[in-house]
């Protein structure tokens, strides 16, 4: 509970008190390497804040192929918004390494503003720097070269590079791993030609 307390008092002025009063529906979940937490069909109503561990949220084409949408390791949120809203999820919800998660009910914040006022304003903040983050994604998917893509995927996700497979990197990119191999090829000789 500690870095939730700690995610929200960076944001807002949120004392312990406060924290402690509006907590109470948070729980704490492990999960499993590889453990599916959502399908497509299925709706849930919960956001998943990552304590240790990463998440991922994707779909798959009718051919099997993985397109992943977000990665949640440390400190991010989570959740599969149509599936919020009681319609059914278009996207699978995992975990790519154990995961110790708290998981957040849908009202939370509607419940913690009447203690805590500001967190309505937060809540609203984070919806439009999701919707952004989500409006940027598109563009650099539909402009952007591989390398950008590439460039901007670690810039976003800083140690992520070193914990999942590069299928995984190549598919959140929308490119094939052999094209990110290139990718990578390339810029290390222009970083070493410098």
């Amino acid at each position: 509970m500690n870095q939730f307390k700690a995610y929200l008092q960076q944001k807002i002025a949120l004392t312990d008190e406060q924290f402690e009063l509006i907590s109470g529906g948070i729980t704490v979940k492990t999960f499993a390497k590889n453990q599916v937490i959502l399908s497509p069909g299925e709706t849930s109503i919960k956001t998943y804040f990552v304590v240790e561990g990463l998440m991922r949220s994707y779909s798959m084409d009718s051919k099997g192929k993985i397109h992943i949408i977000q990665f949640a390791p440390e400190h991010w949120l989570l959740s599969e918004r149509n599936s919020f809203f009681n319609q059914p999820s278009d996207f699978y919800i995992d975990t790519t390494e154990p995961v110790t998660a708290l998981v957040i009910p849908r009202n939370f914040f509607m419940e913690a503003s009447v203690h805590v006022p500001c967190i309505q304003d937060l809540n609203i903040t984070m919806l439009n720097n999701s919707i952004r983050f989500m409006q940027k994604r598109i563009n650099m998917l539909l402009s952007a070269t591989a390398e950008e893509r590439y460039l901007d995927f670690i810039k976003l996700y800083p140690n992520l590079t070193l914990r999942v497979p590069q299928w995984m990197i190549a598919s959140y990119l929308g490119i094939t791993p052999e094209s990110l191999s290139r990718v990578r090829k390339d810029l290390a000789h222009k970083h070493f030609n410098k």
